[in-house]
């Protein structure tokens, strides 16, 4: 099972945003969000958003290919 949750800390203890349905004892790995950081530099950022318009517009047209193909593909190649 896996899921995407959002929580924040209140009086120590995170707290979910919204109410889940998960049965008690269900483990969870948790990662801190820093949305206050930006890894990409301003020329990486500039390519990051072309390359992201490039595969909006393969979408739209269709050329996208199946990630499970993807991967399929990228372990014959090794």
């Amino acid at each position: 099972m896996m899921g995407f949750f959002i929580a924040h800390v209140r009086n120590g203890r995170l707290v979910l945003d919204e109410p889940v349905n998960l049965p008690d004892g269900t483990l969870l790995e948790l990662v801190s969000v820093d949305h206050g950081s930006d890894p990409l530099d301003a020329e990486e950022r500039a390519e990051f958003a072309q390359d992201l318009e490039a595969s909006l517009t393969e979408e739209e047209a269709g050329q996208l290919i199946d990630v499970v193909d993807a991967i399929a593909d990228l372990k014959t190649r090794r």
